[in-house]
């Protein structure tokens, strides 16, 4: 299951609350957070389990009705995104999951944000929309690099700048991306949700594997070189020893 970061439709919060009648796996009832958001193209051959990105973050669809679904949010959800600020009336990024024959026009989106962000900078560039983020956590910016991927509220951009000591990072939005998601429509200082590319993510992990193996070999020479003097050593001056007792 994977998304394009290509948004569908913009939905709208019906509701967000905290229930005490939440069942779980073994009957008992606990409190947890439901969200119900309203839609129409993120509805289409939906099913209760189904996945739906909502502001780039990965949902799991408990139940729906042909105008709106509702999903339940984990904390660690709540901690990650910036769902948990959404009120009434706000609008969403809805893109619900990639089928097997679907285009994917952005870039390898799981809906797993990783933090969040906040807009710094918002301005005219012809008939483009530069946007700023800020504040994004240092262990994340070497996952963003310029001309890279990105996904900020889960639509999949492409980033023009970026600068890793001030930790923000720049995208720009044509004019048609411009009226298809929420980022335009939010305020300096509104936070939006970051998902670094994983595959950037990958490739970090691969080569720091590979370099914990080239240190740990490096010291596996050292100590067998080592060895291997020592033992010369050794068998030189039993060598030498030897041809004393002869001379």
């Amino acid at each position: 299951m994977v998304f394009s970061g290509i948004v569908q439709e913009m939905g709208s919060v019906i509701s967000l609350e905290e229930r005490d009648d939440v069942k779980m796996w073994n009957g008992e009832v606990s409190k947890g957070v439901l969200m119900t958001i309203a839609m129409k193209k993120g509805l289409i051959d939906a099913y209760e389990g189904c996945s739906i990105a909502i502001n780039g973050v990965c949902l799991t669809v408990v139940s729906f009705d042909e105008k709106s679904a509702v999903f339940g949010l984990a904390p660690e959800t709540l901690r990650r995104s910036n769902l948990k600020e959404l009120k009434k009336g706000d609008p969403v990024n809805v893109e619900p999951s990639l089928k097997v024959t679907d285009r994917n026009s952005g870039h390898y989106v799981q809906g797993h944000v990783d933090t969040t962000g906040v807009i710094l900078l918002k301005k005219k560039d012809g008939d483009s929309l530069r946007i700023r983020i800020g504040k994004v956590p240092m262990e994340l910016m070497s996952y963003i690099v310029e001309k890279g991927y990105i996904a900020v509220d889960g639509t999949s951009l492409t980033v023009t700048a970026v600068d890793v000591g001030e930790q923000w990072f720049e995208f720009m939005l044509i004019a048609h991306t411009q009226k298809a998601i929420i980022v335009p429509l939010k305020e300096i200082g509104q936070k939006v949700n970051l998902e670094v590319d994983v595959m950037a993510k990958y490739a970090t992990e691969s080569v720091r594997t590979t370099q914990q193996a080239v240190v740990s070999l490096q010291k596996e020479i050292k100590l067998l070189r080592n060895f291997i003097g020592v033992t010369l050593a050794a068998v030189a001056a039993v060598g030498f020893i030897a041809l004393r007792k002869r001379a």
